[in-house]
C-alpha cells in the first residue's frame, strides 16, 4: 500500500484548494455542488496524476473512485438524508487524491472535520451578524440537512496539507 508523498500532496494541494473553497461556498450558499466543480477536480487529477504517480497507482485510484461513485449513488437514492447526489459525485472525485495506504487516515480526518464543520455551521447560523451578511444562503434554512461539501472539501484540503507538511 502506498502513502501520500510530500511532492504529490503539495502539487495536488495547490491545484485543488481553490476549487475546494469554491465548493464550500456553493454548498453553503446554494446547498449544491456544481457538476462543473466535480469535472474540474477529475480533470486536475487526470492530468497532474499522470505526472505525479506511477501508472499502476494512477489506474487503481480510478477504480476506487468508480467504487465510491457507485456506493454514493446507492446512498443518494435512499434520499437526501443519507447523502446528496452532488456530495456522492464530489466524494468520488476526491477519492482520486487519496493514497491507498491512507484510507483510514483520511476517514479519521473526515470524521473530525465533519463533526467540527457541522457544529460550526449550527452555531454560525444562529449568529444574527452572519445571517444578515449572508441572507440568501440556503444552508441556513436547511433544517436537518447539512452542506456535506463543506466537510468533504475541508477534509481534502487538510489531508493534502498534512501530506505536504510531511506530518
Amino acid at each position: 500500500m502506498t502513502h501520500l508523498l510530500q511532492t504529490e500532496a503539495l502539487v495536488f494541494l495547490l491545484l485543488v484548494a481553490p476549487l475546494c473553497l469554491y465548493v464550500t461556498w456553493t454548498d453553503l450558499s446554494q446547498m449544491r455542488i456544481p457538476n462543473v466543480a466535480v469535472l474540474i477536480l477529475v480533470a486536475i487529477f487526470a492530468v497532474a496524476g499522470l505526472f505525479l504517480l506511477p501508472l499502476e497507482v494512477y489506474a487503481m485510484r480510478w477504480v476506487w473512485a468508480v467504487v465510491v461513485l457507485a456506493v454514493g449513488f446507492v446512498l443518494s437514492t435512499v434520499g437526501p438524508v443519507a447523502i446528496g447526489a452532488g456530495d456522492a459525485k464530489f466524494a468520488a472525485a476526491l477519492t482520486l487524491f487519496i493514497a491507498a495506504g491512507d484510507g483510514g487516515r483520511f476517514l479519521t480526518l473526515f470524521a473530525g472535520v465533519l463533526l467540527a464543520s457541522w457544529m460550526i455551521h449550527r452555531v454560525a447560523r444562529k449568529i444574527p451578524a452572519l445571517r444578515s451578511a449572508t441572507p440568501n444562503w440556503v444552508s441556513w434554512e436547511s433544517g436537518k440537512l447539512f452542506p456535506m461539501g463543506v466537510a468533504l472539501a475541508g477534509t481534502l484540503i487538510l489531508y493534502l496539507a498534512l501530506g505536504a507538511a510531511a506530518i
